[in-house]
């Protein structure tokens, strides 16, 4: 459940971002020197409101902590300062310590207390919460598995818009997880969020494409989908598009670029991808394999998007 983590942190900062707007002085210049990397300003700024009780200096000071920003890494101080602010109420900082629970950082873990945080701030219609609340029925951590109310959770989210949620359900339609098999409804789902550069969502519009399911069969529009994805560090879509390459579904037969993004899903642990690489290096000269190895090297992410399908 690492990536609850990463989805609470991701929606602090939207909220304290938006809270720097409204609130000047000390507040507004500690949230841009965190921004601008200059943690020790941001600490100096911000501890003080913190201890004074403002929610959102508290709920950033958790997140220093929790990520080591100018202090020590120490999920023991991160927990203390979300908890200041999620018995304020703060739905945030409640994800936050519900996140904290379920991935036994700091503490044990406790499923039990996760669900426990995420419902209250699901309660207050927050979207992060609702997500990892239906995700949390999903899997039956902490509670009896339980797709209708998984459904339940994951909509309330992705009718608010939130990506992440959109893409579970997405999921769960093309499953039939909680509802009837429906391929159509799961693309309207995923391309919602894949249109917001949700990177699990693209790779589900790009699988929908390449079988056929819900759409018509398109081998270039999955290849452009996956190409979103992998962009951003998605391990299968890199492994989608090295089969694309090698098989020229979409895009026109390159081995080189066939082995370079099998080689570079296969660094992002994706196994599979090494079979591929191999297959891939049969129908290479030595000096394309040395080409498509640097390609591979200088490989960089677009982005460090929270969810990616692996």
């Amino acid at each position: 459940m690492n990536l609850t983590l990463k989805g609470a942190i991701a929606a602090i900062f939207l909220i304290v971002s938006l809270a720097a707007s409204v609130l000047a002085g000390p507040f507004e210049d500690g949230t841009a020197a965190y921004g601008k990397g200059d943690y020790a300003t941001a600490l100096r700024l911000l501890r003080p409101l913190a201890e004074q009780g403002l929610a959102k200096a508290q709920i950033l000071l958790g997140v220093m902590y929790a990520r080591g920003q100018g202090v020590a890494q120490n999920f023991g101080e991160a927990m203390k300062w979300y908890r200041r602010a999620a018995d304020q109420g703060d739905a945030a900082a409640q994800t936050a310590l519900g996140a904290i629970y379920a991935n036994g950082l700091g503490v044990p873990q406790d499923q039990a207390k996760a669900m426990e945080w995420f419902r209250k701030a699901a309660d207050q219609g927050f979207a992060t919460a609702q997500n990892d609340l239906g995700s949390m029925y999903d899997r039956g951590d902490g509670v009896p598995q339980d797709y209708a109310e998984a459904m339940k959770w994951y909509r309330r989210a992705a009718d608010q818009g939130y990506a992440n949620a959109q893409s579970n359900l997405a999921i769960m339609y093309n499953n039939g997880h909680g509802v009837p098999q429906d391929y159509a409804e799961g693309l309207k789902w995923s391309r919602l969020a894949a249109e917001q550069g949700f990177a699990a969502a693209q790779y589900l519009v790009a699988s929908a494409y390449a079988n056929g399911q819900g759409v018509p069969q398109n081998y270039t529009e999955a290849a452009k989908w996956a190409q979103g994805a992998a962009d951003q560090g998605s391990a299968i879509a890199q492994y989608y598009l090295g089969l694309a390459y090698g098989n020229g579904q979409g895009v026109s037969q390159d081995f080189v670029r066939s082995y370079m993004w099998f080689e570079v899903s296969a660094a992002h642990g994706y196994k599979d991808a090494i079979q591929g690489r191999e297959a891939a290096a049969k129908q290479m000269t030595v000096v394309q394999i040395e080409v498509a190895q640097k390609l591979a090297r200088d490989w960089k992410p677009t982005a460090n998007p929270a969810g990616l399908l692996r």
